[in-house]
């Protein structure tokens, strides 16, 4: 196949078709993913998921998902299965799950080729030494006393490196290349270190563990992988990759690595080490807290993966990093909620409304009446619910005001208002309390306004949601800010924590909902009328998070910025 049927363009893109025409890889397409299993996956993990996942599949090829375990000290099984969840949950399906610890026995087969072949060497300096060694980019490395030990004795140390022989940080195995190299990348590298660790997967069997860059292009030879696409910051990593594949013996044309523009957004960061410590420090409740850019994190809140997709597609594949607004992102979550999310009303800050001319049975009790209310304006197809309706009420607290400022158009006294779907009622009268709080609003309605339609032709200037008091159940939301105070954390100061929002979070308790609120599958997200899109909690029963309200803020960017 020499071109993708989406017909998209773009550099990566643009190579595949160069080389599909060339027949380079026979006109086959192979990417894969290959995160390191010691956390989460954030955001930018989406982009290059997207990105390798939507690469292969246009053009017809397949992409792998090779978790890069080769640092037993901070990886685990947890992280794995996580990393295999979270990438269904964005909708794709890999084509094979892979290990770098599936290719150990062959990665270290072909060390000992490259010490064999005299390109590689054994070398006792500690790591800082060898940091020293490497020069600047000013100045060239120094040469390792070590570095022209023979290839006999080179792997002689190599295989008692395997055995064990040696103490953690005792030795390790480097590439020789050129010490004077312009790229830092390609002075004498190291390949192997040793790590007396338990691995999550091979157990004890290694005390000798690959570097990221020995394993990576290696793995992808193996694999048969065609284009290995990174982010850019390993962009200076290319020719060290290419150097590898090289000089080993492969059979048939060594994988293309190009690099992307990863993914940032403004008021985030998406360092694991950083991440981390938000979650160890109990600044976050976990991985997973609603605040947090991990794609758990993300999906609890509600985030459509549709919408992180198409967010991911529409940022394209560049060559430029940059940091998007996450005003921008949330447009694109906004708008697939509009499409897929049901409304309900919900009360956050209760306030009653007395209605004193409301009719009461024969026995005395308020009269109850059912509104049939479309579950989505603009999808017969989502049917209708009934919504109770009687005496008293519970309307927000700050859709009332006693004495009303300019431009308030919701309730006050002698003012009329529009209640959803059911009547025109006017405040009368309030109740406070000893410290002159308002607890009730009593006001009447006018009964030929039913359905709330105007009986006469009057026009309103206000519409409020509204929950019967006697049908309402207690519910629990949970309100989100920005978890960064700054657009760029950590910029004035170099230290992103420095910049955390203590008021990133507002829990509210006593909440009134529809009582059909209790029937929300966990996940799923509904719109609470006039207050944004709330998604339900996966394990808490009635507790509901925020996932963005429903102002375009990013329409107001854009016209700051225009």
């Amino acid at each position: 196949m020499t071109d993708s049927p989406s017909g998209a363009h773009d550099f990566i893109r643009d190579l595949i078709r160069r080389d599909n025409e060339a027949g380079t890889y026979g006109g086959r397409v192979q990417t894969r993913f290959p995160p390191e299993p010691n956390g989460y996956l954030h955001v930018g993990h989406a982009k290059a998921i997207v990105t390798n996942f939507g690469i292969a599949e246009d053009f017809g090829g397949v992409c792998k998902l090779r978790l890069d375990d080769t640092n037993p000290d901070t990886e685990e099984a947890e992280y794995v299965a996580s990393i295999v969840d979270d990438i269904a949950w964005l909708g794709y399906t890999p084509d094979s799950v892979c290990h770098a610890s599936d290719y150990f026995e062959q990665l270290y087969v072909w060390a000992e080729h490259l010490v064999e072949a005299g390109l590689a060497f054994v070398d006792d300096s500690d790591a800082d030494t060898i940091s020293e060694q490497r020069g600047t980019f000013s100045t060239p490395g120094v040469e390792s006393p070590n570095r022209n030990r023979t290839p006999e004795e080179n792997l002689d140390l190599l295989r008692r490196m395997r055995a064990g022989e040696f103490a953690d940080g005792a030795r390790v195995l480097r590439a020789k290349i050129d010490m004077a190299h312009e790229n830092m990348q390609m002075r004498d590298p190291v390949m192997y270190r040793i790590r007396h660790a338990h691995h999550h997967r091979t157990g004890d069997a290694w005390c000798l563990y690959p570097t990221y860059d020995w394993a990576h292009g290696q793995s992808d030879a193996i694999e048969g992988v065609t284009h290995s696409l990174c982010s850019l910051e390993f962009e200076s990593h290319r020719p060290l990759y290419d150097w590898f594949l090289a000089h080993l013996p492969l059979d048939g044309p060594a994988p293309t690595q190009r690099e992307f523009a990863r993914l940032e957004l403004t008021h985030t960061i998406t360092s694991k080490r950083r991440l981390r410590t938000l979650v160890e420090d109990k600044v976050v409740s976990g991985w997973d807290d609603p605040r947090m850019p991990t794609l758990r994190g993300l999906r609890r809140r509600g985030y459509p993966a549709a919408a992180l997709r198409a967010f991911c597609e529409a940022v394209g594949v560049t060559r430029t990093n940059s940091r998007k607004a996450i005003e921008e992102f949330e447009s694109f979550v906004r708008r697939e909620l509009n499409t897929t999310a049901q409304r309900r009303m919900a009360v956050l800050r209760p306030l009653k409304l007395v209605l004193t001319n409301w009719p009461t049975d024969a026995d005395g009790n308020p009269v109850v009446e059912h509104f049939e209310v479309a579950n989505h304006p603009d999808d017969p197809e989502a049917g209708t619910r009934l919504v109770a309706f009687s005496g008293e009420l519970w309307i927000e607290a700050d859709d009332f005001a006693e004495v009303p400022p300019p431009k308030f158009f919701r309730l006050s006294p002698g003012r009329e208002v529009r209640l959803r779907g059911a009547y025109f009622v006017t405040a009368t009268d309030v109740v406070t309390d000893e410290a002159g709080e308002v607890v009730a609003v009593h006001a009447t309605y006018d009964p030929a306004s039913r359905g709330g339609n105007s009986p006469d032709g009057r026009k309103v200037k206000s519409t409020m949601h509204w929950v019967s008091a006697h049908h309402a159940a207690d519910a629990t939301v949970a309100l989100y800010d920005r978890l960064f105070t700054t657009e760029v954390p950590g910029e004035a100061t170099g230290e992103p924590l420095d910049d955390l929002n203590p008021a990133s979070l507002e829990l509210l308790t006593g909440c009134k909902v529809e009582a059909v609120l209790a029937e929300t599958e966990p996940g799923e997200v509904v719109q609470f009328e006039r207050l944004g899109y709330f998604a339900a909690d996966t394990t808490e029963p009635l507790t509901f998070h925020r996932t963005v309200g429903l102002r375009d803020e990013w329409a107001s960017v854009q016209k700051r910025q225009a």
